[in-house]
């Protein structure tokens, strides 16, 4: 089987396994995604969610992030890890948004990626969960291990996985290909022990039962 083959073939049996994959970070407009996406570096989605309503709550508004003190701010996130650096990365997200785009979250990959504390994954998220825009795919570490695990790519970086990924799976998929790839992830194909004996992709899998194979040391 090619990678093409391969890429056509999980594109097909991937929303069959996850018909409800999506993003599981909890939020109710773009500048929540933003800023939820943000807190979730090297802190799971289930952290942030304990998080986020009473920092949503206080700061409902880019106007808020820009305006409330770097000491306030670190509490409030304090459990996700590394809240000094992204205490400062959202004031300065919140600040940027009022100088550049009127307070409102922009909608092109060039300018969501130039805002403090993002990036182009960050991007990613915030232009195909909360606008509906494919742009390109997020590579996680979840879909840049499973990526590598399927044959999909033999790129560890992830901006190169991106670009393998975009190049064999459909435009309109690329929101979609990422949660199913970081549902798999979680939920069958993890880092360390994947449940290769039960996993609905295991007649696909090149690395199936030597989960490590094809992944760099």
């Amino acid at each position: 089987m090619t990678r093409k083959e391969r890429a056509q073939a999980l594109a097909t049996q991937l929303p069959r396994i996850y018909p409800t994959a999506h993003c599981e970070l909890d939020f109710s407009n773009p500048l929540e995604l933003l800023v939820a996406t943000i807190l979730s570096a090297q802190c799971t989605d289930v952290r942030v969610n304990m998080v986020t309503p009473a920092l949503f709550k206080r700061c409902p508004a880019a106007a808020d992030y820009a305006a409330i003190s770097q000491e306030e701010l670190e509490v409030l996130i304090r459990s996700t890890g590394f809240y000094r650096n992204k205490a400062k990365s959202i004031r300065g997200m919140g600040a940027a948004l009022l100088d550049r785009h009127g307070g409102v979250v922009p909608r092109t990959i060039e300018e969501l990626s130039a805002l403090p504390g993002a990036g182009r994954k960050t991007a990613n998220v915030v232009l195909g969960n909360a606008f509906g825009i494919n742009e390109g795919v997020v590579v996680d570490t979840h879909v840049g291990r499973l990526s590598l695990r399927l044959c999909l790519t033999t790129q560890s970086d992830p901006v190169k996985v991106e670009q393998d990924l975009m190049g064999l799976f459909s435009k309109e998929s690329w929101t979609d290909l990422s949660h199913w790839l970081i549902w798999h992830g979680r939920r069958r194909c993890k880092a360390r022990n994947p449940d290769c004996k039960e996993c609905e992709l295991r007649s696909l899998c090149p690395s199936v039962d030597k989960p490590d194979r094809f992944l760099k040391k």
